[in-house]
């Protein structure tokens, strides 16, 4: 029996290509997290209503989740490069206009542009990574490198804000995109390749306004239940996303060259590589919403000492997702993905110990077991999706897998979110002092921020005060454990699903249709 011709090793050309491609990820992630600090600056000069400053924070991630199918399925069409170089010529535009706002509208119009163009982003950069990786282990170490970019931008964008606010207006944080949108423009015709599918039809209208309309009202019906617990139009909106979703799903069944490939469920390491990629997502912003106000409300850390703190899983996180070559060079994808999420599961455990006097210990060495077994099966995971569809569907296939990580991290901050804030209310009512106004009854049970508020405002306001921590840090452990058993469904699920050679060092399904395979 013949045996398969090894795949091509990547050149330098490649590997420089690759360092192009990081750098506007990074800038993506930061440009998620690197607004929050200028608020105040903004909301001064330019005077926004409540409802603009919120759409000022939420349209760019809200546009980014709604268009990201939409932008895969078109760069198979007319060209990965060409649509991440229209994107980012557009990134650089917005940026520009949305620091030199002089309204609220303004600055709301210019933060989706650049939701919109920073969908091309994430599924352009990831397939092309496709077609200029054919090695098994090198193409895991670029995808490590750049879910890596994701993590440090999403890691350095208060940083960065903070620094650049220190000596400028507000308007420099949307300013520090353009130089490396610039450089991507410059060197990526000369670096990177283009791929597109000669044989994709015409882009089908009623499929991208139907998955567009179906992650938008999700995300904001997820949201609004997250923000309001059981709210009626948060449940009607978040049902009619469901049901543009369905409606979605059956019309790709009936068309030649579909937005999203159904049958790409049927592979046992798609589904498991995308459910595994789910259920990360879901458990991981589900818990993190909780520790980050545990820092600074329970353990009183200033926001400074808590940014610190959460070093150490952004470090780990980062170093996980470029070892994740190695690990499933010697385990195999199957392995590494089970044991990464056997060990993720040990750091929600931990999590779900934290106890005075070493609560901080707890949670930063719960924070690294989790960040280093994520990692690795995010780098995996994402290789999974990418090669087990063919080569002419990798921008719709890597669309598919970030749009699960969005819906999925909204889908953990209104689930698990909203459960481990019932379970606050339900542990912390019973402490509310007597004769107290229902109003600020009710603002004592919204979150711990009003509970100390409210604490903060009473006589002997001591003792409400510490049930208060109490109360949320048992809901951070129930949360927790939640997390926990998540992450070993998820592994069960990538046992069971993977079992065809997957796991033992074996090429995954399709890989032989890479491009020189």
């Amino acid at each position: 029996m013949p045996q398969p011709l090894s795949a091509p090793k990547a050149t330098r050309r490649e590997w420089i290509g690759l360092a192009i491609i990081a750098l506007p990820c990074l800038v993506y992630a930061m440009d998620l997290t690197v607004l929050n600090l200028a608020l105040p600056a903004i909301s001064a000069q330019l005077d926004p209503s409540a409802s603009q400053l919120l759409w000022i924070v939420d349209i760019y991630g809200f546009l980014v989740a709604g268009f990201l199918i939409t932008m895969g399925t078109l760069g198979d069409r007319i060209g990965r490069r060409k649509l991440l170089l229209a994107g980012a010529a557009a990134f650089a535009v917005a940026s520009v206009m949305a620091a030199f706002s002089r309204s609220a509208e303004t600055l709301v119009a210019m933060r989706a542009l650049l939701g919109v163009a920073g969908a091309t982003l994430a599924p352009s950069t990831l397939s092309l990574i496709r077609n200029m990786f054919h090695d098994e282990h090198e193409r895991q170490f670029a995808i490590g490198v750049w879910i890596a970019a994701f993590s440090v931008g999403g890691a350095i964008g208060p940083l960065v804000g903070g620094l650049l606010l220190q000596w400028f207006w507000w308007g420099a944080v949307f300013l520090a995109a353009v130089p490396v949108m610039v450089l991507l423009l410059v060197l990526g015709p000369k670096l990177l390749p283009e791929y597109r599918d000669p044989d994709a039809g015409r882009l089908d209208l009623a499929s991208m306004l139907q998955s567009l309309g179906a992650v938008l009202a999700v995300v904001y019906g997820l949201k609004r239940i997250a923000e309001h617990g059981v709210d009626p139009r948060g449940i009607a909106v978040l049902l009619a996303g469901i049901a543009l979703g369905a409606m979605f799903v059956r019309r790709q069944r009936h068309l030649p060259y579909p937005f999203l490939d159904v049958t790409l469920f049927r592979r046992p390491a798609f589904s498991a590589a995308i459910m595994a990629y789910a259920l990360t997502g879901l458990a991981m912003m589900g818990v993190y919403i909780f520790m980050t106000q545990y820092l600074q409300l329970v353990l009183g850390l200033t926001p400074l000492q808590a940014g610190l703190a959460t070093i150490p899983w952004s470090v780990c996180f980062t170093a996980g997702s470029l070892l994740a070559p190695r690990l499933a060079r010697h385990w195999g994808a199957r392995r590494v993905m089970v044991r990464g999420l056997v060990l993720a599961a040990a750091g929600f455990v931990v999590t779900a110990l934290v106890t005075p006097p070493h609560a901080l210990w707890f949670l930063v060495a719960g924070m690294i077991a989790m960040s280093i077994g994520l990692a690795p099966v995010m780098t995996v995971g994402n290789e999974l999706i990418i090669t087990t569809a063919p080569p002419e569907r990798a921008g719709a296939a890597s669309a598919l897998s970030e749009t699960s990580a969005e819906l999925s991290g909204a889908l953990g901050i209104a689930v698990l979110g909203s459960a481990g804030m019932l379970l606050f209310r339900l542990w912390l009512g019973p402490a509310l002092p007597a004769g107290l106004e229902p109003a600020e009854g009710a603002r004592a049970l919204a979150t711990l921020g009003g509970a100390m508020s409210v604490a903060g405002g009473l006589a002997d306001g001591g003792a409400f005060a510490e049930a208060a921590r109490t109360a949320f840090t048992d809901a951070m452990r129930a949360v927790a454990v939640f997390g926990a058993a998540m992450m070993l469904a998820a592994a069960w699920m990538a046992a069971r699903l993977m079992r065809d050679g997957e796991g033992e060092g074996a090429p995954v399904p399709a890989l032989d249709q890479a491009p020189g395979a």
